[in-house]
C-alpha cells in the first residue's frame, strides 16, 4: 500500500474510499460562463462553442458543444462537461448544462454520458434535457430550445 506524502492532500473531495462528502449547493446566480477558444476536440471547430464555468469568477470547469457524426443520429451538436474535483456535488452542472444550451446557437442539443453517471443524467436533466431511450451503448439525452 503506498502512503500520500503528508503535504499532498486527498485526490477527491472527501474520505480515503473516494466517496465525496454531501457538498452546499451553489445557486444559479452565482455560476456563470466565460467564451473561450476552444480546440478540435473541444467546441472549436465548425459550430462549436467552449466556455470556462467560474463560480463568483472561480473558475470551477469547462463546458463545450462539438458537432459531431454518428450512425444513430447523424450529424448534431453534443455537449460534454468536466468540472474540477472539489466544484462537483454543488449543482453546478446543471446550471453550466441550461446556460451553454442556451448561449449556443443550436436549437437541439444532445448529451451523451456513461449510463453509470447518475450525477451528469441528473445535472442534464434538471438543466431541460430529456432522456431517449434508443437501446444505445451510452446514454443520450436531447435539448430543445
Amino acid at each position: 500500500m503506498s502512503k500520500r506524502k503528508p503535504s499532498q492532500g486527498p485526490k477527491s473531495v472527501g474520505s480515503r474510499t473516494g466517496i465525496l462528502k454531501k457538498q452546499t449547493p451553489v445557486s444559479p446566480a452565482d455560476v456563470s460562463l466565460r467564451a473561450a477558444r476552444g480546440n478540435a476536440e473541444r467546441g472549436g471547430g465548425p459550430g462549436g462553442h467552449y466556455w470556462h464555468i467560474e463560480v463568483k469568477g472561480k473558475r470551477a470547469g469547462y463546458i463545450f458543444i462539438n458537432v459531431i457524426r454518428d450512425a444513430h443520429f447523424g450529424e448534431h451538436p453534443s455537449i460534454q462537461i468536466h468540472l474540477n474535483v472539489v466544484e462537483r456535488g454543488k449543482q453546478i452542472g446543471r446550471t453550466a448544462y441550461r446556460l451553454a444550451c442556451e448561449h449556443c446557437s443550436h436549437p437541439v442539443v444532445y448529451a451523451h454520458m456513461s449510463r453509470k453517471n447518475i450525477a451528469s443524467q441528473r445535472a442534464a436533466e434538471e438543466a431541460g434535457f430529456r432522456p431517449i431511450d434508443e437501446g444505445l451503448i451510452q446514454f443520450a439525452m436531447i435539448w430543445h430550445r
